[in-house]
């Protein structure tokens, strides 16, 4: 039989931090009080969170890693909101988010989960921003919570 090793969705005692980005702040907010809402029903304390606003989703992997290289947050979640527009501009943030936060992770050996909502119009941005499908942050918030809880469970079995 496998030895499983598996997070959980406990966030006692957790120091996150959420970077938002303000551009489309109509939508961040939303997915901004998503990840708080989420945050707390899985038990992370209110001195646990630390919320950090920057400009845009091209400025989110730049701050987590300033915060990831503080050395004092258990996990980091990115949110933003990138909506497609008359030129390519839009695939650039994108992709150079995802990449940059993804980095970040890799580097530090942190959960730096990617709560950016991409979307082709703002219809599909409202619905994955606490609309009718989805609060992508909130999401982000869950994944960072259970990847904690990963990590501890491999660091405390010596698999890491």
């Amino acid at each position: 039989m496998p030895r499983i090793i598996e997070g959980g969705l406990d966030g006692t005692g957790v120091h996150v931090a959420v970077i938002v980005s303000r551009f489309t702040e109509d939508l961040t907010e939303r997915l901004l009080q998503g990840a708080l809402e989420t945050a707390a029903e899985l038990g992370v304390p209110d001195w646990g969170i630390t919320v950090v606003k920057v400009p845009g989703a091209f400025e989110l992997p730049m701050v987590a890693e300033e915060l990831a290289a503080a050395g004092k947050y258990d996990a980091i979640v990115c949110t933003g909101c990138v909506i497609r527009g008359e030129t390519t501009h839009y695939d650039y943030v994108a992709g150079e988010a995802a990449r940059g936060i993804a980095e970040v992770a890799r580097a530090h050996g942190l959960p730096v989960t990617l709560g950016v909502v991409t979307a082709e119009n703002r219809s599909q941005a409202e619905a994955r921003s606490g609309g009718a499908k989805t609060n992508m942050a909130s999401d982000a918030m869950r994944a960072a919570i259970d990847m904690v809880n990963v990590y501890r469970k491999l660091r405390a079995n010596g698999d890491a």
